[in-house]
């Protein structure tokens, strides 16, 4: 015999008292917010910012005054993940130009202003480099310093000796190939550091030891005058014209070197803040043309007691002969000619009576050259002013 099974399905009343209850509803208040992304992301997210925000400054090492310079934007246009300045060490002049054309990651370095007359007449980087080199500013000058041993009176005397150039690739050893060139000294080159230096002179080692950097130097500022050591003068002669100009050091620049009431004539040279000269269209140009807006906006900062006290020769609005200034910095100036002007005048770095006194050691018996040397000068002086 055989039974089918039949499934009856209940309804009404008996329905709803087998069906499950029902949960109950949670208020929007309550609801889990939605989840924090994921640490990753976070990090990714943070790591994009930071490298589209940040440029690095190659500078130079403790013995001049680049790398207290780099230091100082740090300090002053750091806004937290905004805009991150990056100080870098580097060797100096020289080497810096060949950073900022050529090492990924540098944007802008500190270098002598009159390595692009050079770079133009030797063709070392290349065809047409003032159109890939390019300056934000002019800074502040880098004096000559000269400290030699005994027997040594005068730089001429330094032709056939042994002399540091300071460390391979620095703005002084540049420029003292130049200076030497021009002055007609031919003197045998060696390289180290200047404590290194400073010994060698002192044990009889080597003639001088040359250092070209803004006074008072971190390293000329320890050295003390050992018996028959001396500083020497150089002399602004008619061969320097183009790319430097005369000064002088102090006994408050290095009391232990110049005596009090004293004074040494030499020359300088100055300094530039240069940028690699990259395409509008391109994030390197977006955020050189951010560290130039932060940069001028909040330039009276950098002449104020707590910065470096050579802030307060450099000019924003000064021209450089042969150089072409960066679109995004000629542009800021167009912008803000009223706020520019207003910034605080450049500390008075020539002195009319030490162009005279030169001139005449320059040119002696010679009046009309005298005056036409100190006419040139003061005429191209005017231009550092504008």
């Amino acid at each position: 015999m055989m039974f089918a099974a039949v499934l009856v399905f209940p309804t009404g009343l008996a329905a709803q008292l087998l069906a499950p209850a029902p949960k109950p509803a949670v208020p929007a208040a309550k609801r889990a917010a939605p989840a924090a992304p994921a640490p990753v992301a976070r990090h990714a997210a943070l790591t994009d910012k930071l490298n589209q925000n940040t440029v690095t400054v190659v500078s130079g090492n403790p013995n001049g005054t680049y790398l207290y310079l780099a230091y100082d934007m740090s300090a002053v246009l750091d806004d937290g993940n905004e805009l991150r300045v990056l100080p870098v060490i580097g060797k100096g002049g020289y080497q810096n130009v060949m950073d900022i054309l050529h090492l990924r990651g540098v944007d802008l370095g500190i270098t002598q202003a009159n390595i692009m007359s050079y770079l133009k007449k030797t063709g070392e980087f290349g065809p047409n480099i003032d159109a890939r080199l390019a300056y934000v500013a002019r800074l502040y000058n880098e004096e000559m310093h000269v400290l030699a041993g005994p027997g040594i009176t005068r730089v001429q005397d330094l032709s056939g000796k042994k002399v540091n150039f300071s460390d391979v690739g620095s703005g002084t050893q540049f420029s003292t190939r130049l200076i030497f060139e021009l002055l007609g000294i031919k003197a045998e080159e060696v390289n180290m550091g200047q404590g290194d230096g400073y010994q060698k002179v002192k044990s009889g080692e080597i003639a001088a030891t040359v250092l070209i950097a803004g006074k008072p130097t971190g390293a000329f500022g320890k050295f003390k005058l050992e018996p028959g050591m001396t500083l020497l003068p150089v002399p602004y002669t008619e061969a320097l014209e183009q790319d430097y100009l005369p000064t002088k050091l102090t006994n408050d620049d290095y009391p232990n070197l110049i005596q009090k009431g004293s004074t040494l004539d030499t020359i300088a040279i100055p300094s530039v803040l240069a940028v690699y000269n990259w395409p509008r269209d391109t994030d390197r140009y977006r955020r050189v043309a951010k560290f130039i807006d932060a940069f001028f906006s909040k330039f009276p900062e950098f002449q104020q007691p707590a910065r470096h006290v050579k802030w307060k020769e450099a000019n924003i609005t000064a021209t450089l002969r042969g150089w072409r200034r960066f679109p995004a910095a000629e542009e800021w100036l167009d912008r803000n000619a009223k706020q520019a002007a207003a910034a605080p005048a450049p500390a008075a770095a020539i002195d009319p009576a030490v162009v005279r006194a030169q001139a005449a050691k320059a040119a002696p018996n010679d009046a009309a050259e005298q005056e036409r040397l100190f006419r040139q000068f003061m005429d191209w002086a005017k231009t550092q002013k504008r």
